[in-house]
């Protein structure tokens, strides 16, 4: 599978490439109304350039639309198929977890009243630990047990986790980051815990709402074939303009959640509850159906261990959700190049992740997500760069209908998907340019995730630091 791993990005965007290079080639088929012929202008007075003021046909519209929504309704159409048919399977070599099993293997037995024991992965965490804590035993249910993972801090993280009156684990010979802590501190707690009594993994940078653990459990408690519970982010307050550009992304990706009713893209980093059987599994199957080390929950290899994770857990038919009732504030990037770090890092581990799992029916809706960002690249580059194109090759600026009425539809699209974080989350989504600026950031990281893939470089990790609270870790 190694080819695969360093492949995966150009296969993406090639496949994309393709996509958009056809839809050219059709668009191209509608030749100019009788009597029209192409303007002609001048680029930097230098090249004589030719373009059409003309709308496409409404023939090549309708067909690309009508593609778009075959596509869609595929996509959707095949996803739920996969679903219905991991929760009705009987094969517990390949699903150990899917939901008719672990119904029938339960039924009649009462593993006593659903229990969270947190476990929360620090380094180095003095500036917002105290916080964290804080708003987790302020919670209506509180929880069974909370142990903070300190690794290889060296700080006062440990002093002020003993100070909140929880239990500290020590990591010890740790070079796997935070999988690696996790996976030293699930060892001593799995055996213990019984079929309900659950575990939550907690970023350190995290506060939750305050009926986050009574929801996951009564989730949980209504459910026994569920196996994993996530949660809701918000970015937290302030950063100026870089900061809302992320609330306003993940207002958006809250909202896809609500419509797809909690079906789980990826099962948050920041808070997610297992139950332990889930667990116990990935662990047994590692080395097996899936990558990485024997009896290890999580795969130190992997850049984005939540996002493996979900993926193992969904390989092994486990049923999922994020419930509108688990919300957590979470931290935002203070800087471009914290952002840029960030983002690249969950790209690129996005990648590789589907280069180590390769094509299965659990990583279609994950392929199909990043063929439509690839082709989003694509897309968004085209639309600028005709703009550009326009005014180099013009002089003055030219309304032309069709491309003013695509950007209304982008700009109307950015104001309804935000319109729950605010007057000012809407105010931003408004203005059109700032919007496709932060657009095309996440695109060139995207192409720089791909490019670092297909060269074999080293992927590192980046320490962040938060002005207004102290020093973070980018988890």
């Amino acid at each position: 599978m190694r080819w695969l791993q360093r492949s995966v990005g150009l296969a993406i965007i090639g496949t994309a490439g393709l996509g958009a290079a056809a839809l050219w080639v059709a668009i191209a088929q509608g030749d100019p109304e009788a009597g029209q012929r192409p303007s002609e202008g001048v680029l930097f007075g230098i090249w004589r350039v030719f373009y059409d003021t003309e709308m496409p046909a409404p023939r090549v519209l309708l067909a690309a639309v009508g593609v778009a929504l075959l596509l869609a309704a595929g996509v959707a159409g095949l996803e739920r198929r996969l679903l219905d048919r991991a929760r009705r399977s009987e094969d517990s070599d390949r699903m150990p977890l899917a939901p008719k099993l672990v119904m029938a293997q339960t039924r009649g037995e009462y593993a006593g009243p659903v229990t969270i024991t947190v476990l929360i992965p620090a380094h180095n965490e003095e500036g917002c630990i105290s916080e964290t804590l804080a708003s987790l035993l302020s919670q209506s249910l509180p929880p069974a047990r909370v142990v903070v993972v300190a690794d290889n801090c060296t700080d006062a993280t440990v002093r002020l986790a003993e100070e909140a009156g929880v239990e500290v684990f020590e990591t010890v010979g740790n070079t796997h980051k935070k999988a690696g802590g996790l996976n030293q501190s699930l060892a001593r707690v799995l055996p213990g815990q019984g079929d309900n009594d659950c575990v939550m993994i907690m970023d350190a940078d995290t506060t939750l709402d305050p009926g986050f653990l009574e929801g996951a459990a009564r989730r949980l408690t209504d459910d026994r074939a569920l196996m994993a519970v996530g949660g809701l982010f918000y970015g937290e307050d302030g950063f100026g303009l870089i900061g809302q550009f992320q609330r306003n992304e993940y207002t958006r990706y809250q909202r896809d959640l609500r419509r797809r009713r909690g079906r789980v893209f990826v099962l948050t980093g920041t808070a997610s509850v297992f139950r332990p059987r889930a667990l116990r599994a990935v662990a047994e199957e590692r080395g097996k159906i899936l990558p990485g080390v024997p009896g290890d929950v999580y795969d130190t290899v992997a850049l984005t261990e939540d996002n493996e994770l979900t993926i193992a857990l969904k390989t092994l038919g486990a049923l999922m959700i994020s419930p509108s009732e688990c919300t957590v504030v979470t931290e935002v990037m203070p800087s471009w190049s914290g952002l840029w770090a960030q983002r690249l890092r969950w790209q690129r581990g996005a990648l590789e992740n589907l280069g180590a799992y390769g094509m299965r029916p659990q990583t279609f809706r994950y392929w199909m997500q990043q063929l439509g960002i690839g082709y989003g690249v694509i897309a968004l580059a085209s639309y600028l760069a005709l703009i550009i194109l326009m005014l180099l090759a013009t002089s003055a600026w030219v309304w032309f209908p069709f491309w003013v009425g695509i950007g209304l539809v982008f700009t109307l699209e950015r104001v309804v998907t935000v319109w729950r974080g605010g007057w000012k989350a809407r105010l931003l989504g408004l203005s059109l340019f700032p919007e496709l600026f932060y657009a095309m950031f996440l695109n060139v990281v995207f192409l720089k995730g791909i490019v670092d893939l297909s060269l074999a470089r080293q992927a590192t990790w980046k320490h962040i630091v938060q002005p207004d609270s102290g020093v973070r870790t980018e988890d």
